[in-house]
């Protein structure tokens, strides 16, 4: 399989993209899908996503104060 980026990957290898994708690569071709889930539900007036690269995921704080998590009710991914 070829990727996006040029690479060859062989038959049932797998690998994670520097933009937090899950890939497979397939005889049928390249399956990918994300490796982290996506808040949904929370205050958002109050509180901010913040997405950390090196950790492939999601983390709610208080707009005011990041050291003040807050309650997500959904997630979605």
């Amino acid at each position: 399989c070829l990727d996006e980026e040029g690479k060859v990957h062989e038959f049932d290898s797998s690998w994670r993209t520097e933009e937090c994708t899950d890939c497979s690569c397939y005889r049928a071709g390249i399956s990918c899908c994300t490796s982290y889930m996506t808040p949904v539900n929370y205050d958002k007036e109050k509180c901010e996503r913040i997405f950390n690269k090196e950790t492939c995921s999601y983390k709610v704080v208080e707009k005011d104060d990041h050291s003040k998590e807050c309650t997500v009710h959904s997630w979605v991914g």
